[in-house]
């Protein structure tokens, strides 16, 4: 197995030479090519004009939803860009009917924006959610999913890495659950597209929403929603507009055939341009070395926090990825946090209503979350690591 490149990886990551960056769930740091895209045509759009610039580069924009099917095994006709992973996902959501009775399963670590609108859509529908239970690893039991089953379940909803927590729950094996029983199948994958190989055909998934600016390492204010092409027909966007739609007649228009429907017509080009770079940019590296480079890292993170007196390292899951969250004796996260930004570490806090259910049921108010990406070295973690037993001395 040849030697990950660690030294073309920091000289392409300018950050890198600045800060420890340990927040790649939050935002990742950019690679070089994709600032300089993204940069590039902001400059156009400031000489010629945006709408000219948008003309010149079509062919680019074009490409951008060939990189996204490739990356996720998907056809470019099933692609639709979306200016955030919440936005996308909104999106499929809410362009799924309910009526009263009509039953959502989702995970006990689910995002709060996505349980939020659960919510408000059983407010208005009479529609209910209700969570599978974890299994004794703390990631969704599937057959627990399985004993849920009946006509009245019409959507399978789940969160593919939680944004604490660091399991990786099992969206494939969910997958064969959800065709089998023919249940529309939504799977968020904003903190695991770019960490790890993402193959909506092997997930089985109807709808998958994704980011940019996590460990695509794109710009932020982008990202992209999957559609299956069978469901596209059977699907109306929440809101429409002469992008996603013709007005075809006084009293009618015609949707888009494809993806497209879902998005608007007025986008960030220069963040579309970006993403599509930062998207190459995986491909090139391979998703399965990168994927297999963040969990050395993470394991060696977990192996080094973990003995420290005062520190408990608090992930799960029987797959455990690159988001290592761990709380200090006595010391508040947050102080933790600013302690480690004064020594130019950047790290993100995690609050229990971001994941109610979870940290709820795991009797936690807020955690500290440390997460890698593959530019990050062995030597910075043990850097980090002595940061943290010097902290739990306090």
């Amino acid at each position: 197995m040849p030697l990950f490149d660690i030294e073309r990886a920091r000289q392409e990551t300018p950050g890198s030479q600045h800060v420890l960056h340990l927040n790649n769930a939050g935002s990742s740091l950019m690679p070089q090519v994709v600032l300089e895209a993204t940069v590039a045509h902001l400059q156009l759009e400031a000489q010629i004009g945006g709408y000219e610039a948008a003309e010149q580069q079509q062919a680019a924009f074009e490409h951008a939803y060939d990189a996204a099917a490739a990356l996720i095994n998907a056809s470019r006709d099933e692609i639709a860009f979306i200016e955030n992973a919440t936005r996308a996902w909104d999106m499929a959501f809410y362009s799924l009917p309910f009526k009263a009775g009509d039953r959502i399963l989702t995970s006990m670590s689910e995002y709060a924006s996505n349980y939020i609108a659960y919510l408000q859509v059983t407010r208005r529908t009479g529609a209910v959610v209700e969570a599978i239970p974890d299994d004794a690893y703390g990631q969704v039991s599937v057959e627990a999913l399985r004993n849920m089953l009946d006509e009245r379940v019409k959507l399978i909803s789940i969160t593919h890495v939680p944004t604490s927590g660091g399991l990786v729950n099992p969206i494939v094996e969910i997958g064969k659950v959800a065709r089998a029983a023919n249940i529309l199948y939504l799977v968020d994958a904003c903190q695991s597209v770019g960490q790890m190989p993402i193959d909506v055909e092997k997930i089985g998934c109807d709808m998958l929403s994704t980011t940019g600016r996590k460990y695509l390492r794109g710009p932020r204010g982008t990202g992209f929603l999957y559609v299956r092409r069978a469901l596209l027909e059977q699907t109306e966007p929440v809101f429409l507009d002469l992008h996603a739609a013709t007005w075809t007649s006084r009293d009618s228009y015609e949707m888009r055939k494809d993806a497209r429907r879902f998005e608007t017509w007025e986008t960030n080009y220069a963040g579309k341009l970006g993403l599509a770079k930062a998207i190459d940019y995986a491909m090139d590296w391979g998703l399965d070395t990168i994927w297999r480079r963040i969990k050395e890292l993470s394991y060696s993170l977990r192996s080094q926090l973990s003995p420290l007196p005062g520190v408990i390292v608090h992930d799960r899951g029987i797959t455990q990825c690159g988001i290592v969250t761990f709380t200090v004796d006595g010391v508040d996260p947050a102080e933790i946090k600013r302690q480690l930004a004064a020594q130019q570490i950047n790290v993100s806090v995690a609050v229990r209503t971001s994941t109610l259910l979870d940290m709820e049921a795991r009797g936690l108010h807020t955690m500290v979350r440390a997460s890698i990406h593959y530019y990050n070295t062995v030597e910075e973690l043990t850097r980090f690591s002595a940061a943290i037993a010097q902290l739990a001395e306090l």
